[in-house]
């Protein structure tokens, strides 16, 4: 497709168990101007074997395979070199996207030019398609950006940005995996505005070994790190409550065990 409104962007790391429903759960949005770059990091299983099988079937998609493993940030990149809508949209290959998430988010996107970045709620799914909950988020901009320094104030795989805006911020930060997206939305918020949607916009599935998944140490480390970065940042305002907590949750990387970690992170996540 040479001007597709929307360049769908799905990474795929040993992704065979799960990736069918989530090529499948994009070829069949409602909206259907898009290209679907979905990049194979070089996987050990049968994952590229069935990129390549979807490739064959439907024009839209665009299959790449890495010859090394570069991991999310790297790879998120080399598919934003790549593509060519006003929009991009995240998906990962072990989600499943609603049907109608693309129509509601372009909707929204048309409607509010000032908006640069759209995500909305999502279901969480178990590795047995088992129902554990819906996570939703702050939905304006201003209270958004008040809870930033608390937790991650999107669904990364179910955002929708401009292109544009991407471009001008430099995309994504090499040297904050496995926390790059944290660091995307403090320098996207500086230039324009936050939403997320009411709407479930993905099932999406807690695999502990995915690209995506799993609060680990490093995760935590450079998600301090990224917040104390901005923390005098003039378009941001850390307070107190946010200095504090990141301070002890510094200090339950090495005292806590990591279901107690996560347990305290979604109470304190939802007392907004």
């Amino acid at each position: 497709m040479s001007n597709p409104l929307i360049s769908v962007l799905m990474p795929a790391y040993n992704a065979k168990q799960y990736i069918k429903e989530a090529i499948e759960s994009i070829i069949n949005q409602t909206f259907k101007d898009f290209e679907f770059i979905i990049i194979d990091d070089n996987s050990k299983d049968n994952t590229w074997d069935i990129i390549q099988e979807y490739a064959h079937k439907d024009s839209r998609i665009v299959a790449l395979k890495n010859d090394e493993n570069l991991k999310l940030s790297k790879t998120l990149n080399k598919g934003l070199a790549q593509a060519k809508g006003k929009y991009i949209a995240r998906m990962d290959a072990d989600d499943i996207s609603v049907p109608d998430r693309f129509q509601k988010q372009i909707n929204y996107m048309e409607r509010y030019p000032e908006v640069g970045i759209l995500g909305g709620a999502m279901e969480l799914r178990d590795i047995n398609d088992k129902f554990i909950g819906i996570r939703k988020y702050s939905v304006m901009d201003e209270k958004i950006k008040k809870y930033i320094y608390r937790y991650c104030p999107f669904c990364h795989p179910a955002i929708m940005l401009k292109k544009d805006v991407l471009n001008q911020v430099g995309g994504y930060n090499e040297q904050w995996n496995p926390a790059e997206d944290y660091d995307l939305y403090f320098r996207i918020g500086k230039i324009t505005k936050f939403a997320n949607l009411k709407d479930i916009l993905i099932k999406y599935r807690v695999v502990p070994q995915s690209m995506t998944t799993g609060l680990t140490n490093e995760m935590y480390l450079k998600t301090i790190k990224i917040r104390l970065k901005y923390a005098k940042d003039k378009d941001y305002k850390m307070s107190l409550f946010d200095r504090m907590y990141t301070m002890l949750q510094f200090a339950a990387i090495y005292i806590l065990p990591t279901k107690v970690k996560i347990w305290i992170f979604h109470i304190l996540r939802d007392s907004k």
